[in-house]
C-alpha cells in the first residue's frame, strides 16, 4: 500500500508539471484555434534559463524561475508576433499555421543545440535544495516534491485569478468566444493574443524549471516528449478548457508512473497515448470538453 501511495505521489508530481505546459496549449487553442507545437521547446528554454540563472548567474532558485518565466514570456510574444500573426492577418488556412508551428519548433531545437548556444550535450543539474524527507503514513515525501506541488498550485490559482478576476482575463474570454465581436467592442485582439502567448509561455518556463529540479538532466530536445504528452493531456481533458487541461495532465501523470511501476517502462508512453484514443472514441470532446454549436 505504501508503494502505491508513493507512486501516486510521483504521478502527481509529473502530472502537475504536465499541467503547466498543457494550460498553455489549451489557452492558445481556445483563442485562435492553433496547436502551438513550439510550446514544448519554450518549456526547454525555460529549463535552461533557470539552470543558467542558478549556476552561472548566482541567482537564488526562486529568482531564477522568475527570470526564466519573464524570458519565455518575451519569447512567446516574439513567436506569435513573427511567426503566427502575419499568417492570421493574411487569413492563411489553419494548416499553414500548423506547419509553421512545427517549423518554429524544429528551428528552436536545432538552433539551441549549436555549440555557441546550449550545445547538444546533456547537462546535469546541480542539487538546488539539500535533500530532506518526511514519513507521512508510511509514505516518503521529499522537499523537491513538496516544492513542485506547492509551486504549481500557486501558479494555477494565479492563472485562475488572471482569467476570471481581471479585465485582461475577461478580454481573453471574449476573444475566445467571438474574435470579431470582441474587436467591435473595442478589444485590442492582437494584444490579447500576444498576452495569452506570454502567459502560457511563462507557465511553460516554470514547468521547465521544476522539471529540471525534479529530473536533474537537461538537453535541447528535452521538450519534445513532455510537450507531446502535455498536448495529449489537453486533448484528453478537453482542448480549450483550462480545468480539462489540469485534469488530463493529472490523469496522464498517474497513468505513466503507475504503468512504469507495475508493468514496464517500455509501455509507459504507449499506454498513456492509448488511453487518449479510448477516451476520444467514447467522448470526442475530451473529459470536460463541450460540443460547440455550429454557427450559421
Amino acid at each position: 500500500m505504501e508503494h502505491l501511495l508513493e507512486q501516486t505521489l510521483n504521478g502527481l508530481q509529473l502530472g502537475f508539471v504536465y499541467a503547466l505546459i498543457a494550460v498553455g496549449y489549451t489557452m492558445v487553442y481556445g483563442i485562435i484555434k492553433l496547436i502551438n507545437f513550439a510550446h514544448g521547446d519554450v518549456f526547454m528554454i525555460g529549463a535552461f534559463v533557470a539552470v543558467f540563472g542558478f549556476t552561472s548567474w548566482g541567482l537564488p532558485w526562486p529568482l531564477a524561475i522568475l527570470v526564466a518565466m519573464l524570458a519565455c514570456a518575451v519569447l512567446g510574444m516574439g513567436i506569435e508576433r513573427l511567426a503566427y500573426r502575419p499568417l492570421r492577418i493574411k487569413g492563411a488556412p489553419r494548416i499553414a499555421a500548423l506547419i509553421t508551428a512545427i517549423g518554429v519548433s524544429l528551428f528552436i531545437e536545432y538552433f539551441t543545440s549549436l555549440d555557441f548556444v546550449f550545445g547538444s550535450d546533456y547537462r546535469n543539474v546541480p542539487r538546488v535544495l539539500p535533500e530532506r524527507r518526511w514519513e507521512i503514513f508510511g509514505v516518503s515525501i521529499n522537499n523537491v516534491q513538496v516544492l513542485v506541488l506547492v509551486t504549481v498550485l500557486v501558479l494555477v490559482v494565479f492563472l485562475q485569478l488572471v482569467v476570471y478576476r481581471t479585465k485582461v482575463g475577461k478580454a481573453m474570454r471574449a476573444v475566445s468566444q467571438d474574435m470579431d465581436a470582441a474587436r467591435l467592442m473595442g478589444i485590442d485582439v492582437d494584444r490579447i493574443i500576444g498576452f495569452t502567448f506570454a502567459l502560457g509561455s511563462a507557465l511553460a518556463a516554470a514547468a521547465g524549471a521544476l522539471f529540471a529540479m525534479a529530473y536533474p538532466q537537461i538537453h535541447p530536445f528535452m521538450g519534445i516528449m513532455p510537450g507531446l504528452k502535455a498536448f495529449t493531456a489537453a486533448v484528453l481533458g478537453g482542448i480549450g478548457s483550462i480545468p480539462g487541461a489540469l485534469l488530463g495532465a493529472l490523469v496522464m501523470g498517474q497513468v505513466e508512473v503507475l504503468t512504469a511501476a507495475y508493468l514496464t517502462t517500455d509501455f509507459r508512453d504507449a499506454i498513456a497515448f492509448a488511453l487518449l484514443i479510448l477516451v476520444l472514441l467514447f467522448r470526442p470532446t475530451g473529459l470536460l470538453g463541450k460540443t460547440a454549436p455550429e454557427k450559421v
